[in-house]
């Protein structure tokens, strides 16, 4: 049986959701993250970043949650949730990797400045940095998603996966609130019978 490593409401809900949506039996592991369980060594046999979460599929480990996402896609194409054609394949990968990268990023900067950070190495002036930042590029996403269903190929892809967590965490930092399309998209996602709980939903349980 699978087995995934991490504990809400960190990235392991990406992966809860594809698992929940491809109907795949799984053993969860939770990772006590402020207990330092993350540092200890049997954990870093699976990931020596120390960071949730961590799938195991039999002898194969996988770490980054996009990247599991991915993997379970392709190993259940059944699912369609990979475009078939190179050039939405190509957007799907475009969309998801702007979303880790130019969304997750500063949204991870300023939980960094916030609060997992002792009180004296927090940055102030990086919040507000990161926050334009974020703006920014929640705003090129939004203009994307203008006239769409879906990040890409007009159908359920990986990316709306990887989007619905990342705009669940911007949402909970404020970031969406200029953006009604991003939220419909947003609500859309956690409509469907197969979602995880929310971040707000999944910190509020521990």
């Amino acid at each position: 049986m699978i087995k995934l490593y991490g504990t809400p409401p960190t990235r392991a809900l990406r992966v809860i959701w594809l698992l929940n949506e491809l109907g795949i039996e799984y053993e969860m592991l939770p990772v006590g993250l402020l207990q330092g369980e993350n540092k200890q060594q049997a954990f870093l046999t699976l990931n020596p970043a120390a960071k949730v979460p961590v799938l195991v599929d039999g002898s194969l480990v996988v770490t980054e949650s996009a990247a599991i996402q991915l993997y379970l896609a392709e190993k259940h194409p059944q699912a369609g949730f990979i475009p078939e054609a190179v050039e939405g394949r190509a957007q799907m990968y475009r969309w998801i990797f702007f979303l880790v990268t130019e969304i997750e990023q500063p949204l991870w900067r300023i939980a960094r400045h916030t609060f997992v950070y002792p009180k004296e190495k927090r940055l102030p002036q990086d919040i507000d940095l990161a926050r334009q930042e974020c703006l920014d590029m929640v705003a090129v996403l939004d203009r994307h998603m203008e006239e769409r269903e879906f990040m890409v190929a007009n159908r359920l892809s990986v990316a709306d996966f990887t989007a619905a967590y990342t705009l669940d965490w911007a949402n909970e930092e404020k970031m969406l609130d200029g953006t009604p399309r991003l939220r419909e998209y947003l609500r859309s996602m956690y409509a469907r019978p197969t979602a995880p709980p929310t971040i707000a939903e999944a910190r509020a349980a521990l």
